[in-house]
């Protein structure tokens, strides 16, 4: 079942933020772990590989959902689900059972198309735009190089080829547009584990400007965004979330931000830069390395890490971890264990142990993790919690019950700020202690 109403944004301004645009004030104090607002999602499509275990409709995990008759693809809670996702899913469905195998549109394609879809059926402001409509969403267009241009024709190609039966599309301007500001203002769904479970457009959401001190998170209960303070917030305080993985140095968030989003960060933190030193550890060696060994080592885990994203789609667990464990050990002559660099491929390496279910590997790897994760990362970070997380379910697979319950612990006291004390996740982790 979906949401109920959403909370109202009423101590929450749209205000004229000076260097930033458009922004998100506060008209009244927020506490920590205090509900901000809600956003029903505008819309948002399950990513394909959670079908089955997710309802297409309202992304409740569950089991026993029952499939579109038609294309057999899609699943639903209920029969209110799957009559409520209908104007979304019919897009989709006759043409997955005539292409097939072939039906392989990207998320963004398909999140696209039911912006297309929902514009038509409802033209009118819609739950979700209290504060900032999808029509005003910036695209940057003027910023775009020729490979996002390039890009963005490709998708335009894609949504033609796949959903040419349902719906009526704009000029080629007006999609290149459109995709621009879906690429900028779209939201990827996570679940406690922070494992991808969709994409959806958040149009009140998408009004926070970003900071790498954020003072807001958001999370997700179904297709239903949430905002909490993660910082006491006064009257006449800017709101701000963090659009990007704050892990990495200043230089490393700044390039996200300015490839992804068009624009360089100015917040306290990457003014000072105070943690990078932390974040970029050098081994303590009798014989420090200079300079220019630290400059080229940070260079060739920059490039490690690009190489391993691209591995991910074609090369076996085994080979990513052999890619791993040789970039670790290089790094590792220069670099200190709690290194950003060094726990980014310690990350990659646990998550292809989790993949193969070699739980001990997995093990290891998180144990060397959790100890930098939470002097990098912000408090009430979602990171450390979904890292708690793995490793409180990794020691009570193990059979290390105390080492379980203490991590699990961990996890619940950072996700009842995040998340709020009702939210299933939470409920769903207390339960786990239970049982054990």
């Amino acid at each position: 079942m979906r949401s109920e109403a959403a909370a109202q944004p009423g101590g929450l301004e749209r205000f004229v933020s000076a260097g930033k645009g458009r922004g998100l004030r506060a008209r009244r104090r927020y506490a920590v772990g205090e509900l901000l607002f809600s956003c029903p999602a505008y819309t948002a499509v399950l990513t394909v590989s959670e079908r089955g275990s997710h309802c297409d409709g309202c992304f409740a995990r569950k089991e026993g959902l029952s499939k579109c008759g038609r294309c057999k693809q899609a699943f639903y809670c209920n029969v209110e689900c799957q009559k409520e996702d209908w104007p979304m899913h019919k897009l989709e469905c006759s043409a997955m059972c005539a292409f097939g195998q072939n039906w392989n549109p990207s998320e963004t394609v398909r999140l696209t198309a039911r912006i297309l879809a929902k514009q038509r059926t409802h033209p009118e402001r819609t739950q979700s735009e209290k504060l900032l409509g999808v029509k005003e969403f910036e695209s940057h267009l003027d910023k775009l190089d020729n490979e996002k241009r390039e890009l963005i024709q490709n998708d335009i190609a894609a949504l033609h080829h796949f959903y040419s039966k349902h719906l009526e599309y704009p000029d080629n301007a007006a999609l290149v547009v459109l995709f621009a500001q879906v690429n900028c203002n779209g939201f990827t769904i996570e679940d406690e584990e922070l494992s991808h479970l969709g994409s959806a457009i958040f149009p009140d959401v998408a009004l926070m400007n970003h900071s790498c001190c954020p003072n807001v998170i958001v999370t997700y209960k179904g297709t239903l965004a949430e905002v909490r303070a993660v910082k006491e917030i006064e009257p006449g305080e800017e709101v701000f979330t963090s659009y990007i993985d704050l892990l990495y140095p200043t230089e490393d968030r700044n390039d996200r931000l300015k490839d992804s989003y068009f624009f360089n960060c100015d917040c306290r933190e990457c003014i000072t830069k105070e943690k990078d030193k932390e974040k970029l550890e050098i081994r303590k060696l009798s014989d420090p390395p200079s300079a220019e060994m630290v400059r080229d080592m940070i260079k060739y885990a920059r490039n490690v890490i690009e190489e391993f994203r691209r591995a991910k789609h074609y090369k076996s667990p085994s080979e990513l971890l052999e890619i791993c464990e040789l970039s670790l050990d290089k790094m590792g002559a220069v670099f200190g264990d709690s290194n950003v660099y060094m726990l980014h491929m310690m990350y990659q390496a646990m998550g292809v142990c989790l993949y193969v279910q070699d739980w001990e590997g997995a093990l290891c790897y998180g144990q060397k993790i959790i100890r930098p994760y939470s002097k990098h990362y912000p408090s009430y970070s979602l990171n450390v919690a979904s890292m708690w997380l793995k490793l409180g379910r990794l020691y009570m697979a193990l059979e290390n019950r105390t080492a379980g319950v203490k991590a699990l612990k961990r996890a619940i006291a950072i996700m009842e700020v995040a998340h709020g004390k009702d939210h299933p996740y939470v409920s769903e982790i207390k339960k786990e202690l239970e049982d054990h």
